[in-house]
């Protein structure tokens, strides 16, 4: 009687298993058929380079066996407020600032930890807020006058309060080569788009407060134009 149980028991959790491998299978298709659509994969990186020229907002995501996120990505330079209201709205809240280490050392920006346990190691500094020219630094017009601080040529260290509503991220040198994360991909993204090393990011998220995955993600994309 057992060892006919423990048949029955290894039937039923196979085929669950040949089930969810034939899912698995039918969501790779679609989602390949619908990512097809915005072109081949050499052809949506030239595409978001040119987005970012044209001063839009691209959404990058990462592999779904890492973070399986998109990031709404803008250059630094460039984002108005009305993207970074749209960005706060849409997106996690968490509004970060990318750079590299040859900047962040530049600005003396220490980082957030000196041990950091995060699972994917994301490299947070001390957060910032421009000192001229800002109220609380938590509005969206607010938010976008320190970014464009961070972004002026003539940018130093006393230009910026510590803490503030902005988070630098330090991207690795050798950016993706390094680490596959949407920092370096946005520093490598804007630097092949002609700009400073120097993105805004933050994830989307549905409107329940979860994290948007690829078909919200791409629905998103589609109804923004991004």
């Amino acid at each position: 009687f057992f060892f006919l149980f423990y048949c029955m028991v290894m039937m039923v959790y196979c085929l669950y298993i040949n089930k969810k491998k034939i899912n698995l299978k039918i969501k790779k298709k679609i989602i390949k058929k619908i990512l097809i659509k915005f072109g081949s994969p050499i052809e949506r990186v030239k595409n978001a380079i040119k987005a970012l020229k044209r001063k839009r907002g691209v959404i990058l995501l990462d592999d779904k066996n890492r973070e399986n996120e998109g990031d709404i990505i803008f250059s630094a330079e460039n984002i108005t407020t009305e993207q970074m209201a749209l960005t706060i709205n849409y997106g996690s809240g968490i509004v970060c600032v990318c750079i590299t280490e040859k900047f962040r050392k530049y600005l003396s920006l220490p980082l957030m930890v000196n041990n950091n346990s995060s699972k994917f190691q994301t490299p947070f500094t001390i957060s910032v807020e421009s000192k001229k020219n800002v109220t609380t630094g938590v509005s969206a017009n607010d938010r976008v006058k320190t970014i464009h601080t961070i972004a002026s040529n003539n940018i130093k260290n006393i230009d910026l309060n510590k803490p503030g509503h902005v988070f630098p991220l330090c991207a690795q040198p050798g950016g993706l080569l390094i680490r596959k994360g949407h920092t370096e991909a946005a520093i490598d993204l804007l630097s092949l788009a002609n700009f400073k090393k120097i993105g805004v990011i933050c994830e989307l998220t549905n409107k329940n407060g979860s994290m948007s995955k690829i078909i919200e993600i791409i629905n998103f994309a589609k109804k923004y134009n991004m």
